[in-house]
């Protein structure tokens, strides 16, 4: 009897949710989806809050310790559980080649701490602070070891985070507007105006990605302050970013039009604006959410392959293409294997909106079985 009601009850709240509830439901039985969206939102933080969880000053140089390995967090010392620590470093040489080689130093340990005391920043470039969020108080903690110049890889990644995050997301939006408007109006309106659009989007797509992108990228002019070249970078990735977006809101439009409830609107009087913005967008929000997340790893992409070739943002800005201009050659990438850790970072990014993607597009439709 019980179990018998308990049914009820349930089938009459499925019955009874909104459109989002029965997608949040669905989304959540994805768990890789879950895993993703969590790890992104720890990303989008991270790159948001990048002065404060930064352990250094991202330009300050550590001219003693230029190519330094990372240093390994330790949890036993001497047989016994401690404080998560590090060893400093003790610098020998190389009796060939005369390089430097750091091998840990057990006489110097350094234990890692939460809200240290550091380097004074400026907090979104408003507040001055100088709490960081995990470090040491004496010595060195460099997790990600450190690049050419001597400085901290982690904090230039975490750095880095703030500008090839957000560049997707504002990509992004400029493409949604672009794919919404033109697909929109294609799908809608038919005849030679969807044609005219559908050719134009097919020329588009026709084009190779990248030199399309090194073209438009090496128009931009030099002197460009770093704000102008972030915007313009990011206008030249939504340019060539619209067309996918568009194909799928046309099709949604050529069959929504015929839909009894938009016919309704029209012989009821309803303007085109209304019809095309109170009738037939909502139903399509889900699919465009579904196809924004899964275009911003495209953008993301975008970005640090044109920073890496030298055509998009260039130091000193931060950005993980940036970063990944230092590990151009294989000696670098031989000897200083650590240079790398910006690539980790995308290739994590962007695995986790392809989940995130592919679980909106599975709950897309809450009704599919």
């Amino acid at each position: 009897m019980f179990s018998k009601k308990k049914l009820t009850e349930k089938a009459e709240e499925i019955y009874l949710a909104s459109e989002w509830k029965l997608m949040w439901w669905r989304f959540k039985k994805n768990k890789l989806a879950i895993i993703g969206l969590v790890v992104l939102f720890v990303l989008y933080v991270v790159g948001i809050f990048c002065e404060f969880f930064a352990p250094y000053n991202p330009e300050k140089i550590y001219s003693l310790y230029v190519y330094a390995p990372p240093q390994r967090i330790h949890f036993f010392k001497d047989g016994k559980l401690t404080r998560p620590f590090v060893y400093g470093y003790k610098i020998e040489r190389d009796p060939q080649t005369l390089r430097k080689i750091y091998k840990e130093d057990p006489t110097k340990v350094y234990p890692i701490k939460f809200f240290v005391k550091g380097d004074e920043y400026k907090f979104w470039g408003i507040w001055r602070a100088n709490v960081r969020f995990l470090g040491v108080e004496r010595g060195t903690m460099f997790l990600l070891g450190t690049d050419r110049m001597g400085r901290d890889v982690l904090s230039r990644v975490l750095y880095g985070a703030r500008i090839s995050t957000t560049i997707g997301l504002v990509g992004v939006f400029i493409s949604m507007v672009l794919g919404i408007l033109i697909g929109g109006i294609s799908g809608y309106y038919g005849g030679w105006v969807d044609n005219f659009v559908q050719r134009s989007i097919e020329f588009i797509r026709s084009i190779p990605t990248i030199p399309l992108w090194m073209a438009l990228a090496a128009a931009l002019p030099r002197y460009w302050s770093q704000v102008r070249v972030y915007f313009g970078i990011t206008v030249i990735l939504s340019l060539v970013g619209w067309t996918g977006l568009a194909r799928v809101v046309r099709s949604k439009f050529l069959a929504l039009k015929e839909e009894d409830y938009v016919i309704a609107a029209r012989l009821a009087g309803a303007s085109e604006f209304r019809v095309i913005f109170k009738h037939m967008l909502p139903a399509l929000t889900s699919h465009m959410i579904a196809s924004v997340t899964l275009a911003i790893p495209g953008m993301i992409l975008g970005e640090t392959g044109l920073s890496f070739l030298g055509l998009g943002l260039r130091s000193p800005a931060i950005s993980w293409g940036v970063l990944l201009q230092e590990a151009q050659n294989i000696r670098t990438v031989a000897l200083y294997p650590w240079l790398l850790a910006p690539a980790f970072f995308v290739i994590t990014t962007v695995l986790c909106f392809n989940f995130v993607g592919d679980g909106l597009r599975d709950a897309a439709d809450p009704y599919k079985s």
